[in-house]
């Protein structure tokens, strides 16, 4: 019997915490590869539609397909990636009206999960958060939107963590993926990011102040208001695409 090959693992330099402190990580050549493409789609080096063609994918990751290939199905159960028989893999699309239910979704799950974490929270788990924030912020003034994609998900998982709900804190990452890339688009073209860091901090302050009904109200109407914005810009943004695209046809 042939034996499947081993994948590769390399060895990755991580920050461990908000104290500057470091690990060493092991990755397989599959997890790195998620990693990357995760973060060009997120960027929006890939857009919305566009082919993911293996070969030209591994190519430009500078590894075999196998490892791609596996990264996509991994990416597809994140809902990033779509698999068309007739197409292979591509960046998902969402409509409005979807992108509106992830958002509900999102706020209701959030808000119900921090009621049972915050008598569960340590001191630790406040002072992280709050260094998660001025991270946040200070990622904010340099104009690092990629940065603030994933300090955003660290500041709501670091509360809602204390809840021990790990099968829906995964489901809750599973949504922020599918949000963060258009949260990012956006951030970048919009100034949201004052009122966003305005609300993270009040419902920072509830947690601390052990308000459960409090940082839930806050947090769910955080998570809604931010998609009803979201779904604004896009409506007006996909809607200029459209007028560009008919104008060269």
């Amino acid at each position: 019997m042939k034996k499947k090959p081993r994948q590769r693992r390399s060895l990755s330099l991580v920050k461990g915490d908000e104290r500057g402190e470091f690990r060493v990580e092991r990755k397989t050549v599959t997890d790195l590869a998620v990693e990357v493409l995760r973060e060009k789609i997120l960027r929006g080096d890939y857009p919305e539609g566009s082919q993911l063609r293996q070969d030209a994918v591994a190519t430009d990751l500078g590894v075999s397909r196998i490892p791609v290939r596996e990264a996509l199905r991994q990416l597809e159960a994140e809902g990033l990636v779509q698999f068309s028989p007739h197409c292979g893999a591509v960046v998902s699309s969402l409509s409005l009206e979807e992108i509106e239910e992830l958002f509900e979704l999102r706020g209701f799950l959030e808000s119900q999960v921090i009621r049972q974490a915050i008598p569960r929270l340590s001191a630790e788990d406040l002072d992280r958060a709050d260094a998660i924030l001025d991270a946040y912020e200070a990622a904010f003034e340099r104009n690092d939107i990629a940065e603030w994609g994933a300090l955003n998900w660290r500041f709501h998982s670091t509360l809602l963590s204390a809840a021990n709900r790990p099968l829906t804190l995964g489901v809750l990452n599973t949504l922020h993926n599918q949000s963060d890339r258009y949260m990012r688009m956006q951030l970048a073209l919009t100034h949201w990011e004052d009122r966003a860091s305005g609300e993270h901090r009040a419902i920072a302050a509830a947690a601390r102040a052990r308000d459960a009904d409090g940082a839930s109200a806050l947090l769910l109407e955080h998570v809604v208001s931010a998609g009803r914005a979201l779904i604004e810009f896009l409506r007006v943004h996909r809607g200029h695409s459209e007028l560009r695209a008919a104008s060269r046809v």
